[in-house]
């Protein structure tokens, strides 16, 4: 960042312009009436009017804003490298609006590039926004941060359809739509009585054997299902969204119904892995694999567990799931 908007910023901040002003009296966000008040980690984040300028520096937000009929100025880069950051669930809710410009923050978040962009508004519910972060976006404009009491990269997909509905006006059409897509979890577990009580799991083969605990939306699928997580899942990986098991704890893989999202082309490798080849769960044919592929619907689907990507996870997920928790080989890949 060039030190003349750099001094611009952190003045800003430190004279308490922006969303670390404490309110004299936060309003309701029911009937999208303004102000509204939303807490995050960092304090209290007060958006006055209806936004016409947001800029996500989270990952997914781009999608409930869009179903909200809410079109983002600026997106931040996850993968896939779609025009707009946008995937095509979330593009097809585009419109007129012009397509986002994609921000990186490969390098950190680009301070800079955000304030050219004049938000009145910047979200990053799933994200890992510092209190640095934080103090210097809420300079720029009103800073929703990721929710308290939650790991970074952790917050439900129900809590950020239903804050971005508060921060633009709308609580209650994104309560209509986190409770349709409620509603058709339900379903599942009343069609399939097999997964309740099931052990699950998701994973990806990265610098080992990466596991996502109880905290990550992929995660929460799961149990969304009916399925439940194994014990000591969150005490192998401490009080993050995920991380790495031991080749000595590899029997923590040999579940009920294991997801795996292996690197492109890398199924064959998983399948022939020498330690995980002889687990039950592999020998019964109990594991599902969402090779990465961003031109695959699923693929993507699955990792934004987002109100516009569920319906694709619903669709698609579920009869792969129902052939692994059989245990019959010849019914799964």
């Amino acid at each position: 960042m060039r030190p003349l908007v750099l001094l611009t910023v952190l003045l800003l901040a430190l004279t308490g312009c922006g969303a670390d002003d404490k309110p004299e009296a936060a309003s309701s966000a029911g009937g999208g009436a303004f102000p509204v008040t939303i807490k995050n980690k960092y304090g209290d984040t007060v958006v006055k009017q209806a936004p016409k300028r947001v800029v996500t520096v989270g990952l997914v937000e781009q999608d409930a804003l869009l179903a909200l009929g809410v079109v983002p100025v600026a997106t931040t880069e996850w993968f896939g490298e779609k025009p707009g950051a946008l995937f095509p669930w979330a593009e097809a809710k585009l419109g007129d609006g012009a397509v986002p410009q994609v921000l990186s923050d490969k390098d950190g978040i680009q301070f800079e590039k955000i304030a050219a962009l004049q938000p009145d508004l910047i979200i990053g519910l799933y994200s890992g926004i510092t209190a640095d972060d934080y103090k210097k976006l809420s300079a720029i404009a009103p800073t929703v941060a990721q929710p308290a009491g939650v790991p970074d990269y952790g917050v439900s997909w129900q809590v950020v359809a239903r804050t971005v509905g508060q921060a633009v006006g709308k609580p209650s059409e994104a309560d209509a739509m986190v409770n349709g897509i409620e509603k058709r979890f339900a379903d599942v577990r009343a069609q399939h009585p097999e997964f309740k009580g099931k052990t699950a799991l998701m994973a990806t083969p990265y610098e080992g054997y990466f596991v996502y605990g109880s905290q990550d939306p992929r995660s929460r699928l799961l149990t969304d299902f009916g399925f439940s997580l194994p014990s000591g899942l969150d005490a192998a990986i401490g009080d993050k969204f995920g991380g790495n098991i031991s080749a000595e704890r590899v029997s923590m893989l040999d579940q009920q119904v294991l997801v795996w999202f292996p690197n492109k082309g890398g199924t064959a490798e998983l399948k022939a892995d020498p330690l995980y080849k002889n687990l039950q769960v592999r020998t019964e044919g109990r594991d599902v694999f969402i090779e990465e592929n961003y031109d695959d619907q699923l693929y993507g689907a699955t990792s934004f567990v987002s109100v516009l990507s569920l319906p694709i996870v619903l669709d698609e997920l579920v009869p792969k799931l129902a052939a692994a928790v059989d245990g019959n080989p010849a019914t799964n890949g």
